[in-house]
């Protein structure tokens, strides 16, 4: 698959007159707790020719697109995800920390590793993580009978969760090192290892009763970080400039000019 990954980038390029700067899987195989029939969830950056940016009418910012085999392509033009970068926007920043690197073209994806954490903001990722597992345990996990691989999509942002708050940095992409770092009750990580098991063997794991245990631990970080977001200060943007400079170097490497 990863060969039919890099031929479809290479036609994103030929078919946009673009540069892919950065191309990785997200989702459930970048955090490894992917089932055999997942969809490959590839994310990508990618910058125009230098012309696309001198004119007066925006234009689109962002690409999708569902191939037949299983493959979902999006990708966010450069400016688009320097601004989000600046926002401390989690997917953006889980991009960059991606096992899984189908292209890094380029030195953009570095530079922006190197600047994570001037730009990271606990707070808007804090709210971001909970908000994520709020609405997955009120969507899938209040009933008696439970599709149980939904577990795994609340107890990944209230890790991710617990890390910020314990590190006050961005939480790790792969779920294993959330589960490693931070639950230490030995039932619940049994419980939980037992989950990922039947998962990554290909089990369904379609609706059963309700896991008394995951369901109360869950039930006590959400109402935990519903309080603790509430004293967070509010974020301020941090300076441009060195996303704006980090800009023109882009456009002069991929394009070969000098700025």
């Amino acid at each position: 698959m990863t060969t039919e990954i890099q031929q479809e980038l290479s036609r994103l390029e030929s078919q946009h007159d673009i540069k892919i700067l950065y191309a990785v899987e997200s989702g459930s195989r970048a955090w490894r707790f992917a089932s055999v029939n997942s969809d490959w969830d590839v994310r990508y950056i990618y910058v125009h020719r230098p012309e696309w940016y001198l004119q007066i009418d925006d234009k689109k910012d962002n690409q999708e697109e569902i191939l037949p085999n299983d493959i979902d392509l999006a990708g966010w033009e450069l400016r688009k995800a320097l601004r989000l970068f600046r926002k401390s926007n989690p997917p953006m920043l889980e991009w960059l920390d991606s096992p899984i690197v189908y292209r890094e073209q380029f030195s953009t994806a570095a530079k922006l590793r190197a600047l994570k954490q001037q730009y990271f903001s606990p707070r808007s990722c804090l709210h971001h993580y909970l908000s994520m597992a709020e609405e997955n345990y009120k969507d899938y996990l209040l009933k008696d009978m439970v599709r149980v691989k939904k577990y795994f999509y609340v107890l990944r942002p209230i890790l991710a969760c617990d890390w910020i708050r314990e590190t006050d940095t961005m939480a790790p992409t792969e779920f294993i090192k959330l589960l490693d770092s931070q639950v230490h009750d030995d039932r619940l990580r049994s419980e939980i290892d037992s989950l990922l098991i039947r998962k990554s063997s290909g089990e369904e794991l379609s609706e059963e009763p309700r896991i008394p245990l995951l369901h109360d631990f869950l039930t006590g970080r959400i109402a935990f970080f519903k309080e603790y977001v509430k004293d967070l200060p509010s974020p301020t943007l941090p300076d441009t400039a060195s996303l704006n400079s980090l800009f023109r170097e882009t456009l002069a490497e991929v394009w070969n000019f000098d700025c």
